[in-house]
């Protein structure tokens, strides 16, 4: 084995969202000794392909309808072809500011920053293969011990293997390695992230094809969400949905690049050819593979092969935790940030019970338009309290952004009430605006508030959000 170099209070194994927020909990506010072992870039899949780099892009996608709904307002614009290559290189540069302000922030807190791959070695000592901050390997090994570990160290999407050719298409790790706009693109997932890919490449002008295996998208979603933003995405943007999809084979011409994609769907075997980009959405791994886990029995979920923790973000060894994507529980970035934070206070700030509330965590699509969910969903409310006892507000109106122009966006709300108090446990909304305006209403809802409380609230007109609160 090689030499034990360092002990630490507290040793973070993944340099993402959550790992990085319960680091510097643990050292900047209670003063513990802590390190943390990356071997990508800072930030893990957020910062550098997940949140972050989307956001932009779907800013420059939103721009382009904005552009060409101009005319419509007096403005005369020539919408110009969009210059991917320009964009790209001024979002990389922003996303690697990032990458160095996160190294600075660790610094700043007194964190001892580990480029490397970890293995566990026992539930206190843990072997980093080292290499340098550019990704770099050094040959070399060195064993660190801890009085805590925590595995925070994310997912990856995955490939399909049993389709011949799979490999020719890229994830959505590889959506921010293009090098040139593709003139036709295949995304094929029903899930936020092929949804949300799939709309920036409709917007900016690619002929996009959207491959789903049911009739609707985002089938855990709200069927009002399924059915609205699915019929847009066909009729309103002109998108290409194949329905009850499964592809059969994949080939790539060399000389052009070019793939063909082979596929059935309920009018049988088809083809489409001269596709540039094929992208695969279909379901993310925990990122576990070398970590060591059965060796010093950590236990893992049979089916998905993920972490099991208790909601305390405990695993079934004393002093070794995890939380973030590769727990499996409510994959989003705030949240492994908020439970990496409550996990440092109970750790090491005297707070024995804080641990993050799962329930009512708000979340939000960046689709075409913004999609913002939080709490139940219509038929998991029901299920829960019984048809007799659930309530549903909803309405779909034209919001004024749209009264002038010949296109018109959807805008469709949804409250799910529950008993005589008519208690909001769910809100579901479609429409320009939703991802800002869920998070004051999110507020309401983690407090318990019932349709008396919306209703008593005072509109701000004319706003969309407006109608959330004068809903009959």
């Amino acid at each position: 084995m090689a030499p034990i170099k360092q002990h630490f209070d507290y040793l973070v194994i993944g340099g993402g969202s959550g790992g990085l927020a319960s680091a510097r909990r643990a050292a900047g506010m209670y003063n513990k000794k802590v390190a943390i072992v990356e071997s990508g870039r800072l930030g893990g899949t957020c910062v550098n392909v997940g949140c972050v780099p989307k956001k932009v892009t779907w800013n420059a996608a939103t721009m382009a309808e904005t552009m060409a709904e101009a005319k419509d307002y007096g403005f005369d614009v020539e919408v110009k072809n969009f210059d991917w290559k320009y964009f790209t290189a001024k979002r990389d540069a922003y996303v690697k500011r990032l990458n160095g302000i996160y190294s600075r922030n660790l610094n700043n807190d007194s964190v001892t920053y580990l480029p490397g791959r970890a293995k566990l070695l026992s539930p206190t000592e843990v072997e980093v293969d080292e290499q340098t901050p550019e990704g770099e390997k050094l040959n070399s090994k060195t064993v660190y011990t801890a009085d805590h570990v925590l595995i925070a160290t994310g997912g990856y999407p995955v490939v399909p293997t049993d389709i011949p050719g799979g490999e020719y298409g890229i994830t959505s790790d590889g959506f921010f390695d293009i090098t040139e706009q593709p003139k036709k693109a295949v995304l094929v997932g029903a899930g936020y992230i092929s949804v949300e890919f799939a709309g920036i490449f409709q917007a900016l002008g690619t002929e996009t094809h959207l491959m789903i295996r049911g009739d609707t998208f985002l089938r855990s979603f709200d069927p009002m969400i399924q059915e609205v933003m699915t019929k847009h995405y066909e009729e309103g943007m002109g998108m290409n949905i194949h329905r009850r999809s499964k592809q059969t084979k994949v080939e790539k011409n060399e000389a052009t690049g070019k793939l063909t994609v082979y596929y059935e769907d309920i009018n049988g075997p088809a083809v489409l050819e001269d596709v540039d980009c094929l992208l695969w959405a279909i379901g993310r791994k925990p990122e576990v593979g070398d970590l060591n886990l059965p060796a010093v029995g950590v236990k893992q979920d049979p089916k998905h092969n993920t972490i099991v923790v208790d909601e305390y973000q405990n695993t079934n060894i004393p002093g070794v935790y995890s939380l973030g994507d590769v727990s499996g529980h409510v994959e989003l970035t705030p949240v492994a940030i908020a439970a990496g934070r409550r996990l440092a206070d109970r750790l090491f700030g005297g707070q024995k019970e804080a641990k993050l509330d799962y329930t009512n965590i708000p979340s939000v699509v960046f689709a075409h338009p913004e999609i913002g969910t939080i709490g139940l969903n219509e038929p998991q409310a029901r299920e829960q309290y019984g048809d007799e006892n659930v309530k549903v507000y909803k309405t779909s109106f034209v919001g004024m952004y749209y009264a002038l122009l010949e296109h018109k966006g959807p805008t469709s709300y949804k409250l799910v009430c529950v008993g005589p108090e008519e208690k909001v446990v769910g809100l579901h909304i479609i429409g320009q605006g939703s991802a800002e305006m869920l998070q004051g209403f999110g507020v309401a809802i983690k407090m318990g508030a019932t349709k008396k409380d919306f209703d008593s609230c005072v509109a701000i007109h004319p706003t969309s959000a407006e109608e959330l609160v004068t809903l009959k």
